[in-house]
């Protein structure tokens, strides 16, 4: 594997912090993107098989404008219960959308993926593992096989067309950019998808699954006329997923807010090959922190968003 790595973390954007919660050996976990004073938020969904949490509030139309916190979670769809766990600590803290006199609702969303394949089937994300993430965020973060990323995986197409392929480490990474005159854009990933990973300059495998030890690169048994076992891909619906979550510094409306998720998704697009397919759930998470004030560079924060997820990304596989 190539020695890649991109500096930079989604926590460079000041108000947000990061926690990882994981059993290490049930290859399962949580990871907790908090923004305690509460962040614009949108989300753009690409893959077919989503599992997530109050994402409708995320559209424009909605009346939530702001959220505290993305709980991006293992264990397929048991793993949503990981946002409760998130909520309890931050009612706790006296973080939420005040409702009404002594009563604060914090809102939480979340997505998860699946990972159930990898160490134990029965040991899921929960309550006391989303409040651990939860407890635990901070600027510094592990990348690599922590939190979300501890039981992820790579390359697990190769199966369609090599029976017996093993898929390659996934894992979660981070990146950041900052722009001349202060705006800050930052992504972190999770990386659990069906195809293989690239970098996104220069076009190298980083990550794909094996046979007998060697590379099954996906672009090769994809463009070839080799036997494709459509009953595999069938067994994979559900069973992958990429989760990015990319934040800004800058003033947002929640309709650009989803025009960043949405360029988000163009970095999964240049280092998942094939990316947002039928079996897997990609979905991308927007925050503004609202911190920079003026009227936001779109353009510019729109390529940036998409360069960092695609850093993360690659930082998921290679840390």
């Amino acid at each position: 594997m190539s020695n890649i790595y991109y500096t930079g973390l989604i926590t460079d954007i000041p108000g947000i912090l990061v926690g990882h919660s994981e059993d290490i050996n049930a290859r399962t976990g949580v990871t907790v993107v908090r923004c305690d004073s509460g962040a614009v938020a949108s989300v753009d969904v690409r893959g077919a098989a989503p599992g997530t949490r109050e994402t409708d509030l995320l559209r424009p139309e909605c009346s939530v404008e702001r959220i505290h916190a993305i709980a991006l979670c293992g264990g397929s769809a048991f793993g949503l219960d990981a946002a409760g766990g998130v909520m309890a600590r931050l009612e706790e803290e006296g973080i939420g959308l005040p409702v009404m006199p002594g009563i604060r609702v914090p809102i939480v969303c979340a997505a998860v993926l699946f990972d159930l394949g990898i160490g134990s089937a029965t040991v899921r994300p929960d309550a006391y593992m989303g409040r651990t993430a939860c407890a635990s965020a901070g600027k510094a973060f592990k990348q690599g096989m922590a939190g979300v990323g501890c039981g992820a995986t790579v390359g697990k197409l190769s199966g369609i067309f090599s029976p017996g392929a093993a898929p390659a480490r996934g894992g979660v990474g981070s990146a950041s950019m900052r722009t001349c005159d202060g705006y800050i854009v930052g992504a972190i990933a999770a990386v659990n998808a069906a195809g293989d990973i690239l970098h996104h300059e220069t076009g190298e495998v980083l990550a794909c699954g094996t046979l007998n030890g060697s590379p099954v690169y996906m672009k090769d048994a994809l463009y070839a006329a080799g036997a494709y076992n459509s009953a595999f891909e069938r067994a994979l619906t559900g069973t992958n997923t990429t989760l990015a979550v990319v934040a800004t510094n800058a003033v947002l409306s929640k309709a650009q807010a989803k025009r960043l998720a949405m360029s988000a998704h163009d970095g999964f697009a240049r280092t998942i090959f094939p990316a947002h397919t039928p079996v897997d759930g990609d979905t991308a998470f927007a925050l503004a922190t609202c911190e920079r004030d003026g009227e936001p560079p779109m353009i510019a924060l729109c390529a940036l968003a998409a360069e960092v997820t695609a850093r993360a990304i690659v930082n998921a596989v290679t840390a």
